[in-house]
């Protein structure tokens, strides 16, 4: 499993496999195969805009501190280094040494002193406790092979008002993309409040934010949604939230 943005392109060797946990159920869906780090070209992703529009309506600002999970050749951890300035902090993760290394060569290339490069683990991004005002993680849920173990190792990197931005493609899992009405159901099992939902040409599906909400459950209470949700048009509406 590479945890970053996939295009469908060459396939990438699994250099890390995920480890099944004691008390946390398996994802009753597929699971997406692997492919290269890159979604796009950055030229064309500019084009669009993607990245700034992304960062808008997540409420990216100045000072923030943002996880980039998955963060493969670093476009958005680039873009979001400059949108959090010097008195913001990013840290780019991603579970294979050759690209983790890859985009940490690129930020001391550019300079970007406020950025940080780390290795995390396919069912644990080890991120710092109460750390992060948004974590970002863009076309690459699908590929996550545990994802009930994940979220909740994610959940408690979240300071009190963070947010968690996911933004993938409206189709079923095996077809890189995640429905979005699976994607909250997976999201909530292990304690998370959708907070808005919407199309997303631009970044090729639909942006999906949520938070923290009560208490996490134990791993054992969680259980597993099942793989019958399927990409729906209605499930999300053109430009607008739904809780």
């Amino acid at each position: 499993m590479l945890l970053a943005a996939c295009d469908g392109g060459s396939a990438v060797p699994r250099e890390q496999k995920a480890q099944t946990h004691t008390g946390f159920p398996a994802a009753d869906r597929p699971v997406a195969t692997i492919v290269s780090a890159r979604w796009s070209t950055e030229e064309a992703r500019d084009r669009l805009n993607e990245a700034g529009q992304v960062m808008n309506l997540a409420g990216i600002k100045p000072g923030m501190t943002v996880a980039d999970i998955g963060a493969g050749e670093g476009y958005y951890t680039i873009r979001l280094g400059q949108r959090v300035g010097k008195e913001g902090r990013v840290v780019a993760e991603d579970i294979v040494p050759d690209v983790r290394d890859a985009l940490a060569t690129r930020v001391v290339r550019e300079r970007l002193d406020n950025v940080s490069v780390r290795l995390g683990l396919p069912a644990d991004p080890r991120l710092p406790e109460a750390s992060f005002d948004r974590v970002l993680m863009v076309h690459m849920y699908h590929e996550i092979e545990s994802p009930y173990e994940f979220l909740w190792r994610l959940r408690p990197s979240l300071r009190p008002d963070g947010q968690v931005i996911v933004v993938d493609a409206d189709r079923p899992t095996e077809h890189h993309g995640t429905p979005p009405e699976l994607l909250k159901c997976e999201f909530g099992a292990v304690g998370y409040a959708l907070v808005s939902m919407r199309r997303m040409p631009s970044a090729g599906g639909y942006i999906a934010i949520f938070r923290a909400s009560g208490e996490r459950p134990e791993p054992g209470m969680i259980k597993a949604c099942k793989s019958g949700a399927r990409a729906t048009p209605a499930a999300v509406q053109p430009g607008q939230g739904s809780e």
